[in-house]
């Protein structure tokens, strides 16, 4: 076993811009054969980026420590005493947390992982999870942990989950003088680079404007005469974010979780001009087309909206060929992959009727090879 700090040999704040301009150029050269624009590059803070990170917990002796392991080699253990791509509430609490664990037996014994979830706005959740049972002693010692450390604690074991208080996060990010209020719910997706988030959320909104200024000849209006059909929407990230620059907005999640903290946010928001329905992407277009009825999209009469624009948000996978066929139907495409490749064979689909007008890199995992594309795709005019 070794013992060191595995990041601060991988993580060097003054060689950043080097790797994030290596990063912009093999997206450049990936998509060269689209022919489009400047490529917008949107930099990440250099260090304490990353709101969520997870720990494996090593453990000799009585001492027990937050571990890592070498890429393909688990036999390697290295100690983590420090994080610095975590954000600096993380790393405060990865401290504070040994520190008490240490001398409890009980809330030592068998922990085999914790987990941090933290905002920009300063609130923070933590998980540990147990190789036991947990009971009511395991609950009452948590609990006089949770009161000491001041954030909330969730518990989890084999088909047991133990929420002390919550179970989720509040978030409120500030988008364009806006301030933007999310609940991100423990085991949910979020966006992990909340700053990079902030300018995701921004340039989507931009591109919104930018759509709406060429649909009217160039004509200003401040009053949306189209809706938005959002897919893979999640908690409503990008929803919340674009509800008034359209009239309304419909979006599509499959996962009941982020669905639930979608309705959540649309509430905390003050938003009347959103819908959010639990379909998968496949079964949205069946339903837009007419093969399917879901009764989860009662009270939603879809020959009521004026879909001009598409957001997708899909997995690592991209969209399968049904969806491709289904956005294209529509006038304006807003994609943000975090896959450069899939989103390179969708593109040779999309580019039969469509152009790139707007491409975007988002470097929400600085130090990796992990790249987020934003892409906006117009109609082509008939020639």
């Amino acid at each position: 076993m070794q013992q060191r700090d595995l990041y601060q040999h991988h993580v060097n704040p003054g060689h950043y811009a080097e790797l994030l301009e290596a990063k912009a150029q093999r997206l450049r050269d990936l998509f060269a054969d689209f022919n489009p624009p400047s490529l917008q590059v949107h930099a990440s803070s250099p260090s304490h980026f990353r709101l969520r990170a997870e720990f494996r917990l090593w453990h000799d002796g009585d001492r027990c420590f937050y571990a890592m392991f070498e890429p393909g080699d688990k036999s390697k253990v290295y100690e983590v005493r420090e994080f610095p791509v975590a954000s600096h509430l993380i790393n405060e609490l990865m401290v504070r947390l040994l520190e008490e664990i240490q001398p409890s037996e009980l809330l030592r014994r068998k922990l085999f992982q914790v987990e941090f979830l933290t905002t920009l706005s300063g609130d923070a959740l933590i998980t540990m999870i147990y190789h036991k049972p947990l009971g009511d002693e395991w609950r009452a010692e948590a609990e006089a942990l949770q009161a000491r450390l001041g954030y909330p604690i969730v518990g989890r074991s084999r088909k047991q989950k133990l929420v002390l208080e919550r179970d989720y996060v509040s978030e409120a990010l500030q988008v364009d003088g806006k301030t933007l209020h999310y609940r991100q719910i423990e085991g949910g997706f979020t966006q992990p680079n909340g700053g990079m988030n902030q300018q995701m959320l921004s340039w989507a909104r931009s591109a919104a404007a930018d759509i709406h200024h060429d649909g009217n000849n160039g004509q200003n209006n401040h009053e949306p005469s189209s809706d938005l059909l959002e897919l893979y929407c999640g908690n409503g990230n990008f929803s919340m974010a674009l509800a008034d620059t359209f009239r309304r907005v419909l979006a599509t999640e499959i996962s009941k979780t982020s669905v639930a903290a979608a309705q959540v946010n649309i509430a905390d928001n003050q938003l009347d001009n959103v819908v959010i329905a639990r379909l998968s992407s496949e079964e949205f277009v069946q339903a837009l087309r007419g093969e399917r009825t879901f009764e989860r999209l009662s009270g939603v009469d879809l020959s009521h909206y004026d879909f001009r624009t598409v957001l997708v948000d899909p997995p690592r996978a991209g969209l399968d060929d049904e969806s491709v066929k289904q956005v294209q139907g529509y006038d304006n495409i807003i994609y943000i992959s975090c896959n450069p490749n899939t989103l390179h064979d969708n593109l040779q689909v999309l580019c039969n009727t469509h152009e790139i007008r707007r491409f975007a890199l988002f470097d929400q995992f600085p130090y990796t090879d992990h790249i987020e594309t934003g892409v906006v795709l117009t109609r082509k005019n008939p020639s």
